[in-house]
């Protein structure tokens, strides 16, 4: 993509009402704009990162067996009186009559819906264990929204449920959610620590929340520092396998680390030395949660068990923010200049720099780069504007692009051109020949 053909609507200042790095980088690299309070505009180079990472969550999802679908944004009231949760949700739910005066609401999440369709179509045990999930906007009114999209009050999530015909089967699937949560987290550069959680109005018997440490984060956290040490456990798994995937969410849950909703201090000082006692902050980016026959008992949602008896299914939630992914994949990673994008979420993998416009050796080399990085399908920017070389690099640093290529007639009289990396700075100078060869290399290298 050319920059004179693209639309980034930079900003030089940083906006007053922003309290967040996230918040502040997303403005001024002009990835959203607000529309209402709580409320953005995701604007293109924003977009690019949130499909990269909705593309990762259900690359990751039907990988572990589960089974997209779609539903609507508009939930019927009716399902949710069934349930009981109509009334006790709260003033975060937006709650809307339409002219024949039926009540609908903006949904939240999906229990009910979800729990709608599978007692409409599931009858037998045969069909279990079955998983559905979806990548949908919801919205939730929050009183205060604030940080940017990070606390916003409409969100894209990525919300699953698992149908179990018994408790040991259901433990599997909250296993399962978990195991391809921390890959899917890792695939995109965070270190997400599964602590346990209150499960809120969500309700249930267990939860865990996944949480990004960072000093802006809204929940406070109280963990065993030895589980940042833990590192994810190969890149095969078998999600059939009960086995497996127990050890592996003992692995990962075997150090204390829990929210403060459910902190206990002096089982805390009991279990954690002291020197690996932490307090600190964090950003939820998922949660998962099962809850036994809490929707299914009194919607109806059952089938028949292997000696024909008729048994309510056990269920679960699991739930990943993508939109808020965005922001915390910032706060995680950026420095003084701008965003550090990881390779697998950057909006693009390469920016071209051409140090001289009007220059035309330098021209022709930043084109003739374009042409055949495009044609070798590596996402490039090429920023042919008509402006100095160091505001172009200022440009290429907020919106955090892990590698540039920068040409200019100095270079250009020994036949050679830079290659720069975001994260660590790191450049060197490569012949003009070699240097996609070169940036393959990285790519493959860091990828």
């Amino acid at each position: 993509m050319r920059m004179t053909r693209y639309f980034i609507p930079t900003l030089r200042e940083i906006p007053s009402d922003a309290q967040i790095v996230s918040h502040r980088l997303m403005l001024r690299a002009g990835m959203i704009k607000q529309a209402a309070a709580g409320i953005y505009s995701w604007m293109p180079l924003g977009l690019r990162v949130l499909q990269k990472i909705e593309r990762i969550v259900h690359e990751e999802q039907i990988r572990a067996g589960h089974i997209p679908l779609l539903m609507p944004t508009l939930q019927p009231a009716g399902l949710w009186r069934e349930s009981g949760r109509y009334d006790d949700y709260g003033e975060e739910m937006l709650r809307i009559t339409d002219r024949h005066q039926r009540d609908l609401l903006y949904g939240p999440t999906n229990e009910e819906l979800i729990t709608d369709i599978f007692r409409g179509h599931v009858r037998s045990y045969r069909d279990l264990p079955l998983t559905l999930y979806h990548i949908q906007w919801k919205f939730r009114d929050e009183i205060r929204p604030r940080y940017g999209i990070m606390r916003g009050r409409e969100f894209l999530m990525k919300d699953g449920y698992n149908f179990d015909v018994d408790k040991e089967a259901a433990i599997h699937s909250y296993n399962r959610h978990m195991v391809s949560y921390l890959r899917t987290y890792q695939r995109m550069g965070l270190q997400a620590i599964p602590m346990r959680a209150d499960t809120g109005p969500i309700g249930g018997k267990y939860s865990h929340e996944f949480l990004v440490l960072a000093d802006t984060g809204e929940s406070e956290v109280f963990f065993d520092s030895a589980i940042l040490d833990l590192q994810f456990e190969g890149r095969d798994i078998d999600y059939d396998s009960r086995g497996n995937c127990a050890r592996l969410v003992d692995h990962w849950t075997s150090h204390y680390a829990r929210t403060d909703e459910t902190h206990d201090q002096d089982v805390f000082e009991e279990t954690v030395p002291e020197s690996r006692r932490r307090r600190s902050k964090g950003i939820e980016v998922g949660q998962i949660f099962y809850f036994s026959t809490k929707y299914s008992e009194p919607m109806g949602a059952s089938v028949s068990n292997a000696n024909g008896e008729l048994v309510n299914v056990h269920m679960g939630s699991h739930g990943i923010g993508v939109s808020r992914l965005v922001g915390a994949i910032i706060e995680a990673s950026h420095d003084e200049r701008g965003i550090v994008w990881p390779s697998s979420v950057a909006p693009f993998q390469v920016g071209i720099v051409s140090a001289a416009t009007g220059h035309a050796e330098t021209e022709a080399v930043c084109n003739a780069l374009y042409q055949e990085l495009t044609g070798l399908g590596i996402e490039t920017l090429y920023d042919d504007r008509t402006e100095r070389a160091g505001a172009k690099f200022a440009t290429m640093e907020l919106i955090g692009l892990p590698w540039r290529i920068t040409v200019g007639p100095r270079g250009l009289k020994t036949g050679q051109v830079e290659l720069v990396r975001r994260k660590s700075g790191d450049s060197k100078q490569y012949a003009t020949g070699e240097i996609v060869a070169a940036l393959c290399y990285q790519l493959e290298a860091h990828n």
